[in-house]
């Protein structure tokens, strides 16, 4: 008797892809370019993802590292990850056209470290050293944030004083790795602050939660995202500590080896926030090339949020720049004595 195949299933996250900051961000850049005509300068990547920033460079936009790089006078979008008020400061000393493409939930991280530094607290920035968003952030309030990279930095960290002191977070990190960083943080200072709201962003958040469900079924999973995007290398993270095989990230099909999937008979699928969805497709079609056919919808709820475009961009235009965002007062000088 001959014995049938052994099916071979992919497991699909939902949601995965463009989260609501994401399809914000690369709107601007395209509104942007529709309004201004070509070129239109975008500060750091919009978000981080090789094929969007390809994408766009097609349609005439100029990607820079620094604002000094814009030409005076010239239109600057700043990317979904958000800026420290000096970027703004520079901007309007060169008469630069800002649409600001930081995404919400972003801005609202730095409203809460603007409010917490305005009370005098110590606030503990959860969140990875070098990270764009993390820099826009410690810049609202510089003497009064202090990074906390990891629950093994919850141990080194230093504070005036241990009864005045809160906490916010990166939007794009891990879950559990945030939830294990602030009780850490919490065990050294009883009194710690949490943010009014959550921190993690919810698309984040519902991209992990689909692959903790589908990571323990998984031989491997593959993460379609750009190596810089955090959120993404979090995809990884999670699948691995919940129970997957392997995990791997890629731009797209091409960097697949076939080799992964040898003895592989369930593969989990999935994609970073500021990934899009056509290099999933991509993805699917190649693993159906080789026998990856059944495809199973893993979903862990439904999105439906959406924002608005930059004010920058409302129907009435202006070639006026903005006044900078960020602070508008000076907040108070901190106490220079830390306590351990």
């Amino acid at each position: 008797m001959t014995c049938s195949p052994t099916p071979r299933t992919v497991l699909l996250a939902a949601p995965r892809s463009y989260c609501a900051g994401v399809e914000r961000a690369i709107a601007t850049v395209e509104t942007a370019l529709e309004r201004y005509g070509a070129p239109v300068y975008v500060r750091k990547q919009i978000v981080h993802n090789t094929y969007v920033v390809r994408m766009l460079e097609q349609q005439g936009a100029v990607f820079v590292e620094e604002t000094a790089q814009v030409p005076e006078g010239a239109v600057v979008v700043f990317s979904a990850h958000g800026v420290a008020p000096a970027v703004h400061a520079e901007a309007a000393r060169r008469h630069l056209t800002v649409i600001d493409a930081t995404c919400p939930l972003v801005t609202k991280v730095h409203r809460e470290a603007v409010r917490f530094a305005e009370k005098g607290y110590d606030i503990l920035l959860i969140g990875h050293d070098g990270h764009e968003e993390v820099i826009g952030t410690r810049g609202e309030a510089p003497e009064y944030i202090r990074l906390v990279d990891g629950p093994q930095d919850a141990a080194r960290v230093a504070v005036r004083d241990p009864d005045k002191v809160a906490w916010l977070a990166q939007t794009t990190l891990s879950v559990d790795e945030t939830a294990q960083t602030a009780a850490a943080l919490r065990q050294r200072f009883p009194q710690l602050v949490s943010p009014p709201g959550d921190d993690i962003c919810y698309a984040t958040q519902n991209r992990q939660e689909a692959v903790r469900l589908l990571a323990p079924r998984s031989d491997l999973v593959i993460v379609v995202g750009s190596a810089n995007s955090s959120n993404s290398q979090r995809l990884v993270e999670v699948a691995l500590a919940h129970g997957a095989g392997t995990a791997h990230l890629v731009d797209g099909a091409d960097q697949i080896e076939a080799a992964w999937l040898d003895g592989a008979t369930t593969l989990g699928v999935t994609s970073g926030a500021s990934a899009p969805d056509l290099l999933v497709e991509e993805v699917l079609d190649w693993l159906a090339e080789r026998g990856f056919t059944e495809v199973e919808t893993v979903s862990a709820g439904e999105e439906n949020q959406r924002f608005a475009l930059p004010r920058e961009l409302s129907d009435s235009p202006t070639t006026r720049p903005p006044a900078p965002a960020g602070l508008r007062r000076p907040l108070p000088s901190p106490d220079p004595t830390a306590k351990e």
